[in-house]
Formats: structure tokens, sequence, C-alpha cells
């Protein structure tokens, strides 16, 4: 199981927010660039980045920075935060990046999904945020009327081989992942299941590497220090 540690960009800086609340922000770090290098130097195999701006406005302020991080390290990066155009996710796919993540726009508008799978095969994901049964959009803040497993089941008729499961209600609290949910997931869908929020230590990563997940994205537990990629590195090394 591949754990991608989270880099949150926002106003140009590396932040995490609480339950995806903009008001409930956390800076650690001004330049994402140093962050993404350190992380690799750590011994993460895979980035995951998010552009906090693009999901709460739907404009990639931010994408001379994914550009630079890209440029920076020799691991896959993949991104997500409003990107809801063909043109975004060709400009990051030509950027280097090596998948890009739909959100809002995947549930509004399953075709273009289904366009874009076709035209850039197993480069895109969706993300799947989850309040309660049903999927949220526009940067969390707003309420779909899709529930989680027939819209992940859509998806992965469209095209979609990557799915990131987020549980709104545990992200950035520490307070574990939605095993039940994940495993459901992962027993139904012919796709890779990432599973992202609420990661807290090493026990967490055990937990979901029982569930023979492809990954799992950890931000604050990283950020704070109650999982380090030593621990990771190690329980890997154990075959656990």
């Amino acid at each position: 199981m591949i754990v991608l540690p989270a880099i949150d960009i926002k106003g140009g800086k590396c932040v995490r927010l609480k339950q995806g609340l903009i008001d409930q922000e956390t800076a650690y770090y001004d330049d994402p660039v140093y962050v993404a290098k350190m992380w690799e130097d750590q011994g993460a195999k895979y980035l995951h980045v998010v552009d906090l701006d693009g999901a709460f406005t739907g404009a990639q302020t931010n994408m001379e920075i994914v550009k630079k991080i890209v440029d920076a390290v020799s691991i896959p990066v993949e991104i997500g935060g409003g990107i809801r155009t063909y043109e975004t996710v060709k400009a990051y796919l030509d950027a280097g990046v090596s998948r890009v993540i739909l959100g809002t726009k995947a549930v509004e508008n399953i075709e273009f999904v289904k366009e874009l799978c076709d035209k850039f095969p197993g480069k895109i994901a969706v993300s799947v945020d989850a309040k309660g049964d049903f999927v949220a959009i526009k940067g969390w803040v707003e309420t779909s009327d899709k529930e989680v497993v027939p819209f992940c089941q859509d998806l992965v008729r469209a095209g979609v081989a990557t799915i990131v499961y987020t549980d709104i209600s545990r992200d950035g609290m520490l307070s574990g992942p939605n095993l039940e949910m994940l495993q459901k997931l992962n027993d139904i869908l012919d796709a890779d299941i990432i599973a992202s929020g609420g990661v807290a230590n090493i026990q967490n990563i055990s937990d979901l590497k029982s569930l023979d997940l492809y990954g799992a994205i950890t931000g604050k537990a990283m950020y704070e220090k109650t999982l380090t990629f030593e621990e990771i590195n190690s329980l890997e090394e154990k075959g656990r």
C-alpha cells in the first residue's frame, strides 16, 4: 500500500484544513516545493497535492507551484482541487503530473469523466468526499444527491481507475479512517481505492494495509509528527 503525504496549497503556502473548512486553517510551511522534496527525502513514493484555492474558487492560481513540485521531485505527483475543464486536465498532464483528480465536476457531469478517461486512460482519478452516505461538492460546502456506493459504481463504468475516498467528518481530526466503508468499496469496485481522512498513526496505516487498499493519504498526522515515514517504512519491511 502506497502512503501519499498530502501537500495542500492555499495562498501559495502549505496548509491543512480541519474537516475541509476554509476558516479552520493551520499553515505549516511557506514553501510547498520544499515540503515536496522533504517528503521524497523521507521515503514518500507518491505525492498527493491539493489546490485548495482551486477547490473553493475553481480558478487554478497555484498551477505554477504544482509545476515546480513536479520538476523538483523524481516521484509521481497527483493533483486535485477545482479541476473542472479539459484544458486544465491537459495542462497538468502536459506539465508532468501523473494523475489528475476530479471532484465536483465528476458529480455534475459523468459524461465529462468518461471523455477524459477515454482520452487519458489511467490518468484520471475521482475524489469521492462523503458526508454520511452522500457525496459532497464545491470544497465540501455542499452535499449532492449522489449516494456514495452507486456513484462510485458509475465512475468505474465510466473508466475511472482510481477513487480517493474521504470521510469528511474525520478529515484533519486524527480520528481514524472509515474502515467499514473502505472495505466495502474495495470489495465491490474494480478500481484502486485510496483512503483519505482521519489517518492519525501507524496503527491506522496497519489497519488500512490489512484491507489490501492501493493507497492511503495522510496530512495532519505527518505534519504533527504523530506518524512518520520511519514508522511506515518499518511496517513495510516487516511485511505487515
